[in-house]
């Protein structure tokens, strides 16, 4: 399998593999009440938000990247306006979970905004995080690459340290699908210039952490949606487990609150690092996308 294959199913599976103690911030009452996650579960901690979800789904996040994965492999690229159109088709009468800042697009949109002016004031992690399908077709493009992910970040989150964050990790998964290592990715990543993210200050104090245990060291950066914990918790998981990429998915789950939105990013970096030694097979087999997720791939080849 191409690396590029299995970072996006990496990506995918993390979030899956989140579901069940998904928004959970109490790490003992995840380990009491699940022992150590290493499979997929329903969202036995997360029920009241994802109630019509079940083992092998996604969380609202990884529905989203399905609709960009969808849209860029139907156009062979990304266009912002095709994706407002998917992103709308699916989103409008969606069955799972409408966080504020897909509620405030969507009114966005009611009111005839474009979608370049469409994005909630959210400084949330997740629409950086959503970002793998854009490799499938900027693979060697990566000009097209970060125009991309700035422009589907900004469309659903009126955050320029959004915006930065997903340039970032787009640029440092780039490096690493170019043969980088997790560490020189990050680092080449961080000597672009970015409006708002002070990438080489934020990655400096992280590394600081790199002996920490991990569920200790995402209680102290934060666990919740926002930009600023969301990325130190990435870069610990990605540099503390690069040899052990498993590991780190599970670790990411046992570290509780928005483990989705980090398991996001943690399996794209991983699993371009890795190829198809990141996912365990019980987790990216048991996807209930993964159908659909092979007819989009299909369409590249």
């Amino acid at each position: 399998m191409p690396h590029l294959h299995a970072a996006l199913l990496t990506s995918l599976a993390a979030d899956s593999l989140a579901l069940g103690a998904h928004w959970e911030y109490d790490q003992k009452r995840i380990e009491d009440a699940l022992g150590r996650v290493t499979t997929l579960l329903p969202p036995k901690l997360s029920n009241q938000f994802h109630p019509n979800r079940g083992e092998g789904d996604l969380s609202h996040y990884g529905d989203q990247v399905l609709v960009l994965l969808d849209s860029v492999t139907a156009n062979g690229r990304f266009d912002l306006h095709a994706f407002r159109d998917a992103w709308l088709a699916r989103m409008q009468n969606y069955d799972g979970y409408l966080d504020r800042a897909t509620r405030e697009t969507l009114r966005n949109f009611e009111e005839g905004m474009p979608p370049e002016s469409s994005g909630a004031q959210s400084s949330d992690f997740s629409a950086a995080a959503r970002i793998a399908p854009l490799f499938t077709v900027y693979l060697n493009d990566l000009a097209g690459l970060v125009a991309a992910a700035r422009a589907q970040t900004l469309m659903t989150h009126n955050s320029e340290l959004v915006a930065d964050g997903a340039e970032f990790f787009a640029r440092a998964v780039y490096a690493i699908l170019h043969g980088a290592t997790v560490r020189e990715g990050l680092d080449s990543a961080a000597e672009a210039g970015y409006r708002q993210l002070p990438a080489e200050d934020w990655l400096a104090f992280t590394y600081m952490s790199a002996d920490e245990d991990a569920r200790m060291a995402i209680a102290r950066f934060g666990q919740s949606c926002g930009m600023k914990g969301a990325f130190h918790g990435v870069v610990h998981l990605v540099t503390h487990y690069e040899a052990e990429p498993q590991t780190a998915l599970i670790e990411n789950v046992m570290a509780g609150g928005d483990s989705c939105a980090r398991g996001l990013m943690t399996g794209l970096v991983l699993g371009a690092r890795h190829g198809e030694l990141a996912c365990a097979p019980e987790w990216c087999n048991e996807l209930n996308c993964l159908p659909r997720l092979k007819e989009y791939l299909n369409r590249l080849l």
